[in-house]
């Protein structure tokens, strides 16, 4: 039973899976106080200088803390958008190194192909002597 925990906690998918976790998490943490410190105060002062975790409403003695709903949307719309960019900018990296891997396997061939061109005209001036 210990092999298989030990097999399975340690396949390289489970260990990646925890860093992705760890670092999103950290990337979280970034990405809202960005939004808290930057973000909403810039909006804030767009709009007239509200601040949006103060915004609410009452509704008898109930209290809707609209405001924070503001401020957890704009957290989410810039980390999605954050994320967005981030893959983005990963499949672009992955694109061009997919081309260059093509562009030399062209390349490749191109050499083959004037060697095996050079062969063939040789062939043809051999046997056109004889």
């Amino acid at each position: 039973m210990w092999k298989e925990f030990k097999e399975f906690a340690f396949k390289g998918n489970i260990i990646d899976l925890a860093v992705a976790v760890v670092i999103g998490g950290a990337f979280g943490a970034i990405v809202t106080s960005f939004v808290e410190n930057i973000i909403t105060p810039l909006m804030g002062v767009i709009v007239g200088g509200v601040d949006f975790t103060t915004l609410k409403v009452t509704v008898g003695e109930a209290e809707i803390l609209y405001g924070n709903f503001i401020q957890s949307f704009v957290d989410f719309i810039i980390i999605a958008f954050s994320i967005f960019l981030a893959i983005k900018f990963l499949v672009k990296f992955k694109r061009q190194k997919e081309e260059e891997e093509v562009e030399a396997v062209v390349e490749e061939l191109s050499k083959q192909e004037e060697l095996l061109t050079e062969i063939r005209d040789l062939l043809k001036e051999q046997s056109n002597k004889n």
